[in-house]
């Protein structure tokens, strides 16, 4: 399962992984899907750390995942798994603000960051767009990490989503 993002930088693509993280996976395939992402901003970027993105309101404090109830249920719980690690360039992982406050905003890591391993939910990783990526972490920033050019995602082409074909054959 891949998407691209693209950018006003160039496109990135990016496989999700749909089996080992299906909660934070479907979030983002569907918040992809239905053009949430389309405008929101690069709003943190931080060199040899990463870049983040996913909210609306472009000032990185907020954002709702597909699981809202319309109360304070905006969030969904961390999925966790051992085997997905912050390892490398182009890891990609849900923000949060704390344990389970997963909502849509995420981020892809400029290098290794094991710090970062059990603490936030890896369900994707870079498989193209590595020059984009680079230019995106050549931006200049302000004191507060926020890039002084506006950098936004312009659209998501999902490529396949396995998880709504499942969806629509037990419909």
């Amino acid at each position: 399962m891949s998407v691209t993002v693209h950018t006003d930088l160039g496109d990135i693509k990016i496989e999700v992984f749909c089996e080992a993280t299906p909660r934070a996976a479907e979030n983002f395939l569907a918040l992809c899907a239905s053009g949430y992402y389309d405008g929101c901003l690069w709003h943190r970027n931080i060199k040899d750390f990463m870049v983040q993105t996913g909210d609306p309101t472009g000032k990185g404090k907020g954002g709702a995942s597909i699981y809202t109830d319309g109360k304070d249920g905006k969030f969904f719980d961390d999925e966790i798994r051992t085997t997905l690690k912050h390892n490398a360039r182009g890891i990609v992982s849900m923000a949060n603000s704390g344990p389970n406050t997963n909502g849509s905003q995420w981020f892809i890591t400029y290098s290794k960051q094991p710090h970062l391993d059990a603490k936030y939910t890896v369900f994707a990783k870079v498989i193209d767009g590595w020059d984009t990526l680079d230019e995106l972490e050549k931006l200049p920033v302000d004191a507060k990490h926020r890039p002084t050019k506006e950098v936004r995602i312009r659209s998501v082409t999902v490529h396949a989503n396995p998880i709504a074909e499942a969806q629509l054959l037990a419909a």
